[in-house]
């Protein structure tokens, strides 16, 4: 206790640490406020009394807008549209040439494609504020009646993509001068959010039916070992042996080898596939929302329920691509046997250069297999849970993208804590105070 009470003493006595922890803070309170702003034209009361009109997905939107979207809040929206458009652009990066070369550019590249990205926002903001005026109108009948619909329209999907673009900027504010991911941490202030009115809810649930507080207990164990399950996966590293030459001064061509470890992580894309999964899920309840009378609605509306099987089955399959693709996204086997071979290094057994990248790649293939089954897995188990008798609230705790954000982003932001402490000679947050390996390590000790 002591040395945590000493931890904190440290951490606050470093001036440029305590501005960013404070900056960040009352960034995430800025926007917790715009999430109790309701729309102009939409009835409060209405809104107090319905508690949310969309069921199935939409309650893990509402879940990453931390309530804004059932209170028809000014950010209702939330950072969801960033997000998609985010990843419509990393796909754009590896298969169109153009966006190919610019990302190759450097920093002006990478300029252009966050200019290219807040454009695409506020394209996908407005498409999608226009689908929500409809679920406010048809599904949740919040509108009051006197509201010209016209008008209302024009002045929803214009308030709504600003408050996007807003929680864009917020975002990008802690990216720079905060402490952790923005967009990351906004989305965890959310989840957090809803945690106690989640908890409150499964608590009643189980009094109501009589199964009493021992199930309840069964739930937080199952609960412990699942957080405890997503972070050895997040921290899960394969180690590949390798040996280091390195020519010794004035030596007669003598060399000297140490061995060492190139530690390549089982689950390198983090967050990332689930929350593409989620964001592509999204598309299909849009299009429900514009168009609820198509042949097509019902098969859609089964997509956008998290306890249906096509839902889950589609889930699984696209988290399980994802992994794959973010990870080649990230880690070039290429480019990472060149740096082995430019530093004298190479993996026993197998020459430098091509085929090391080929080994690199089936390494990289085979650990993240099982690495992104258990995640595909950790993204349905809500469903389980809701089969079990679980509240449908509290059963988007047991897995699925929020558990992951929050670990994910909790341990990242632990590391860079760390990191600031470790710089100025402070023990850091552990007792050795040794690294803490976040969602984002993705360097290599050659």
């Amino acid at each position: 206790m002591k040395q945590f009470i000493d931890t904190l003493k440290n951490i606050f006595s470093i001036e440029d640490l305590r501005k960013r922890i404070f900056l960040t803070l009352g960034l995430l309170f800025i926007y917790r406020l715009g999430c109790f702003v309701v729309l102009p034209g939409v009835d409060p009361i209405s809104v107090s009394a319905q508690h949310g009109g969309a069921g199935g997905l939409f309650q893990i939107f509402d879940l990453f807008a931390g309530g804004a979207f059932s209170q028809a809040s000014i950010f209702a929206l939330g950072i969801m549209p960033y997000i998609s458009t985010s990843i419509v652009m990393q796909l754009l990066t590896l298969a169109v040439p153009h966006f190919q070369k610019m990302q190759k550019e450097g920093e002006s590249g990478r300029k252009k494609i966050t200019q290219y990205t807040r454009y695409g926002t506020v394209v996908v903001g407005g498409f999608q504020a226009f689908a929500y005026i409809s679920l406010l109108s048809n599904q949740m009948r919040v509108v009051s009646p006197n509201v010209n619909m016209v008008l209302f329209t024009i002045a929803t999907i214009i308030i709504l993509t600003a408050g996007t673009i807003f929680v864009m900027w917020l975002g990008e504010q802690i990216q720079e001068r905060g402490l952790g991911n923005g967009t990351s941490l906004i989305i965890m202030a959310n989840i957090i959010s809803r945690l106690p009115a989640s908890f409150w809810a499964e608590v009643k649930s189980r009094t109501t039916t009589g199964s009493g507080i021992l199930f309840l207990v069964f739930e937080m164990v199952i609960l412990a070992l699942v957080i405890l399950g997503t972070i050895m996966l997040i921290q899960a590293v394969r180690k590949v042996p390798l040996s280091y030459a390195k020519q010794m001064s004035g030596g007669n061509n003598a060399y000297t080898q140490r061995r060492g470890f190139l530690p390549l992580k089982v689950n390198v894309a983090g967050v990332m596939p689930i929350i593409f999964a989620q964001a592509f899920l999204f598309i299909p309840g849009t299009f429900v929302q514009l168009f609820p009378d198509s042949a097509a609605s019902g098969f859609l509306r089964k997509l956008t329920d998290f306890t249906s099987l096509p839902h889950n089955i589609l889930m699984f399959l696209m988290v399980v691509l994802f992994t794959y693709f973010y990870t080649a996204l990230i880690m070039n086997p290429v480019q990472m046997a060149d740096d082995l071979k430019r530093n004298n290094g190479f993996v026993p057994g197998v020459k430098p250069g091509a085929n090391t990248a080929e080994y690199i790649d089936t390494v990289l293939s085979r650990i993240t297999l099982p690495g992104s089954a258990f995640l595909g897995l950790i993204a349905i188990m809500p469903a389980f849970a809701s089969m079990l008798g679980v509240n449908t609230q509290f059963a988007y705790f047991f897995g699925g993208t929020s558990l992951l954000i929050l670990v994910a982003v909790v341990l990242d932001t632990m590391q860079q804590i760390n990191s600031h402490l470790l710089s100025r000679h402070y023990d850091g947050l552990t007792k050795s105070g040794a690294k803490i390996r976040g969602r984002n390590l993705t360097t290599t000790d050659y």
